[in-house]
């Protein structure tokens, strides 16, 4: 959990899933240097969260090419290493995150949906909808395109649904 509790590791998943890129790609998409971006790629392929998705040689050099495995972050059972603070941690950096997508929101925007509810609903209705939001996202995912590919619109998905504690 914590290796995706790091904005600029938020921002490479989201990279990562449209495309496979090497270091280098990532560094020149997200304006950082090449050293960090390999470092926050090895943070992420230890987490289990990419993998290798092939060698390239560049300029002289072999250049690996990762990939976003796409809901490997959900895949585990909690564990003592997902523990309560480690997901506060991520839903921290998801929400720094969303206000800095918020700063690219289109104002011609064609369509719009957010939703913010703290409710109470019967178990059944929690895992219908649950599964739901899962089939969408790995939609999304799995219907994405690498950065700026011509006739795609760049778009922003932020998704957490939890089962909270009855008296919080």
């Amino acid at each position: 959990m914590r290796a995706i509790a790091h904005p600029t590791r938020l921002r490479i998943i989201s990279l990562l899933t449209g495309a496979p890129m090497t270091a280098a790609d990532v560094a020149r998409e997200l304006d950082i240097n090449h050293a960090n971006a390999s470092y926050h790629l090895r943070q992420l392929h230890a987490a289990g969260l990419i993998e290798f998705a092939g060698e390239e040689r560049i300029n002289g050099g072999l250049a690996r090419r990762y990939r976003y495995v796409v809901g490997a972050e959900n895949r585990r059972r909690p564990s003592p290493s997902h523990s309560l603070a480690s997901r506060l941690v991520v839903h921290k950096a998801l929400a720094a995150e969303l206000v800095r997508r918020s700063a690219g929101l289109r104002s011609s925007q064609r369509t719009y949906h957010m939703t913010d509810a703290e409710l109470w609903v019967e178990p059944a209705v929690w895992e219908e909808v649950r599964v739901r939001i899962t089939e969408a996202s790995r939609a999304l995912h799995e219907a994405a395109k690498a950065p700026r590919t011509p006739g795609t619109i760049r778009v922003s998905a932020s998704i957490a649904m939890f089962e909270m504690e009855p008296d919080g």
